[in-house]
């Protein structure tokens, strides 16, 4: 949540940062704001509203140059979306200015604090509290990094901070705690973001910031130190994709730009994961094989689309492994006393690896002495370096909110997984194994073949546009793609979607049922576990009996599901493991399509953003 970007070098900073920040849209679009440096002074413009409101301010009323400079765009916690709740925020002097990602959680404390002294605070917002403070405390060091230790000790809760000074022309300094912040290394420049995508046009070198650290950014380097001022370590690694995956592309949307990458996605997230003897090979996976042979019960974390992939991976696992397999709510995972053990096995699911209620969970479970897995799309973000294991999947940057790519590579990752654990534990065999990979390796071109066929999906789509509702239904791991496929409606389309387990039809959602309701039926095949198969054919014979649109999706060659299905939508031949791999992509589309003619906005819906930072 909230773009953050802070730039010291030589280049024009308000070109540098509003270029950063319309990368950084897609985590916060409720207000935008931005100040440089200049001529002894601060200069500072803010308006609530997409950054074309900024743009528009900006001119009318230009600011002056220079070459260090902060902006920001806003997801709103605290206070509403106005302009003067936006950032940056002032102190009463009008010499430092403050961005923030997060929430301060004693900020009403400290608010209360400044007021006695005779600080005037105009905002609704937890964040200006900081800029006061950063003030004072400059005041008496005169060093903006020593100023923003002093003051990240004080405060409570999770948050990136970032901050210039008008005394301190040439520096920029950045804190966090709990909430993501990168660093660019250029030449004779640095940057500072809350993601790469912001500074990817000018570098492709980053530095990772560990938990409780300051950086100080000047054009000749950085320097990062903990809040306690103790020299940090500066780890350093390269971006492996470049500037053009973070643009449209000629797309309308991020979101069909991403859709359209997945085939890609899902043959990068399988490379070099399997040696020429066909032996998985998870290099990232460093817990120990005998770790993983002695696990007895396996917990997967994780919200969102993230849970619905963890669904999906729990079928493979318990079938490839024979190992128990729990999938829970990270938001709910720590507050309900979970058992765990040195012999659980927590697998963390983030494309942010930033989702606060995923790493809480994460950091929950490795106190209980279990070890965690992350599988995560960001290199160099918070949950990976947290856990014991990462495995990486290679969707390169996802903008849209509503997730595509990010989570079809979150299934190979998974089954790699299962893999890798049967592999370890003996349960699965060497021909097995290279099988399930070959018609992993086959997924990519099966989804492009989905893709050339959707113009059906979009005219369904657009006929629906006026519909209150849609309602989705499957089984095995039909059931949590038909939970992805409502989500993504709601999501997007700002409709009333739900996604039940068919067989629990008769157990209460039938009632919803009526004349004309459209409801998408994720179907099995035929050619697996043929009761599955069966039970599901009932299920749409009964819900067409009342009246519903039926919406089936069906495998090539199943011709049992025809005689019942008002639109039918025709996915390959995939096993019954793979399938959400192409069954969710007609649903992606379907959202989508939806979404853009019902008027709304695909990349960037209300009231959500991309990386989800606070609990």
């Amino acid at each position: 949540m909230c773009g953050i970007v802070g730039y010291a070098g030589g280049r024009s900073a308000l070109d540098v940062v509003l270029t950063g920040l319309k990368r950084l849209e897609y985590r916060g679009y409720d207000s935008a704001g931005v100040a440089v440096l200049a001529d002894g002074g601060l200069a500072a413009a803010k308006k609530a509203g997409k950054l074309a409101n900024l743009d528009k301010e900006l001119a009318d009323r230009p600011l002056p140059a220079g070459t260090t400079g902060i902006g920001h765009t806003r997801w709103a916690t605290h206070g509403a979306p106005t302009d003067t709740n936006a950032h940056p925020h002032l102190d009463n002097a009008g010499r430092v200015a403050v961005v923030h990602n997060g929430i301060i959680e004693n900020f009403a404390a400290l608010r209360a604090e400044l007021a006695k002294r005779g600080h005037t605070l105009a905002s609704e917002t937890d964040t200006e509290v900081v800029g006061h403070l950063l003030a004072e405390n400059f005041s008496s060091c005169g060093d903006l990094a020593e100023a923003m230790r002093q003051v990240c000790r004080r405060l409570e809760g999770a948050f990136t901070l970032v901050a210039v000074h008008a005394d301190a022309p040439d520096v920029v300094v950045g804190a966090r705690r709990n909430s993501p912040l990168v660093v660019g290394i250029g030449e004779d420049e640095a940057f500072l973001a809350s993601d790469v995508a912001a500074f990817i046009s000018y570098t492709r070198e980053a530095v990772e910031l560990g938990q409780d650290q300051v950086v100080e950014l000047r054009r000749d380097g950085v320097t990062v130190t903990g809040f306690d001022g103790a020299p940090g370590e500066v780890r350093t690694y390269h971006v492996d994709w470049d500037a053009s995956a973070a643009e449209k592309g000629g797309y309308d949307y991020f979101m069909l730009k991403e859709i359209a990458e997945q085939p890609k996605a899902v043959a990068d997230t399988l490379l070099g994961r399997v040696d020429e003897s066909g032996v998985l090979s998870l290099d990232e996976v460093r817990i120990e094989d005998s770790v993983l042979r002695e696990a007895t019960k396996v917990v997967i974390v994780a919200c969102g689309t993230a849970f619905h992939a963890g669904m999906i991976a729990k079928y493979a696992i318990e079938h490839w492994t024979r190992i128990p397999c729990e999938v829970e709510l990270a938001s709910e995972f720590r507050y309900r006393d979970p058992i765990l053990d040195p012999r659980t096995l927590v697998v963390a699911i983030s494309q942010s690896g930033e989702t606060m209620d995923t790493l809480m969970a994460v950091r929950h479970a490795r106190e209980q002495g279990a070890k965690v897995l992350a599988v995560c799309n960001t290199n160099g973000s918070t949950i990976p370096r947290e856990s014991d294991a990462v495995l990486y999947t290679h969707a390169g940057p996802e903008v849209a909110v509503a997730s595509t790519k990010a989570f079809l590579t979150q299934l190979v990752a998974c089954y790699l997984l299962a893999l890798y654990l049967g592999q370890v534990r003996g349960t699965q065999w060497g021909d097995e194994i290279r099988a399930v990979v070959r018609e992993l390796a086959a997924i990519g071109t099966q989804v492009e073949q989905v893709l050339g066929t959707m113009e059906p999906v979009r005219e369904l789509a657009r006929s629906l546009a006026e519909k209150n509702t849609v309602l989705f239904l499957g089984r095995h791991v039909g059931y949590p793609v038909a939970l992805e496929g409502a989500l993504k409606l709601k999501e997007l389309a700002y409709m009333h979607a739900e996604g039940f387990a068919a067989g629990e039809l008769k157990h209460g959602p039938i009632a919803l049922i009526e004349e004309g309701v459209p409801v998408v039926v994720v179907v099995p095949s035929p050619r697996g576990r043929s009761v599955l198969h069966d039970k599901i054919v009932s299920n749409i014979q009964e819900i067409r009996a009342r009246g519903a649109l039926t919406i089936v999706i069906a495998e090539d060659g199943d011709e049992t599901v025809v005689p019942y299905a008002d639109h039918l939508v025709r996915i390959p031949r995939t096993p019954t493991l793979l399938q959400p791999m192409v069954s969710t992509v007609p649903l992606q589309v379907f959202a989508c399509e939806l979404a853009t003619a019902r008027g709304n906005e695909v990349d960037q819906p209300r009231n959500l953003a991309k990386s989800v930072t606070v609990e």
